[in-house]
């Protein structure tokens, strides 16, 4: 899992049948001090993320079955909206 600001939306007029419904975001992968650590990646969304939300991402085999019924052609979906998040260095909090 990784943390994530979506920072943008895709349109597709045609997809592939799985992935009807699905909303796709673009993802900007951060650390824990929200500071970008590599190229944005595209991720499938169904709990309703949006523009400037912090997100937690899972990636590869794992995310193709958010459908109990059959696999899916994608390899990275939102998974949680981050309320907050809290990091401890030597006995303080940041």
């Amino acid at each position: 899992m990784q943390l994530g600001q979506v920072i943008g939306n895709v349109w597709a007029t045609r997809k592939e049948d799985g992935l009807e419904g699905l909303k796709l975001l673009i993802i900007q992968p951060i650390d824990g001090h929200e500071a970008p650590i590599r190229n944005h990646i595209v991720a499938a969304d169904r709990i309703g993320a949006g523009i400037g939300d912090k997100v937690l991402v899972t990636s590869g085999g794992s995310s193709r079955y958010i459908l109990k019924e059959r696999s899916i052609p994608i390899d990275a979906v939102i998974i949680g909206i981050v309320d907050s998040t809290e990091i401890e260095r030597g006995g303080t909090f940041e």
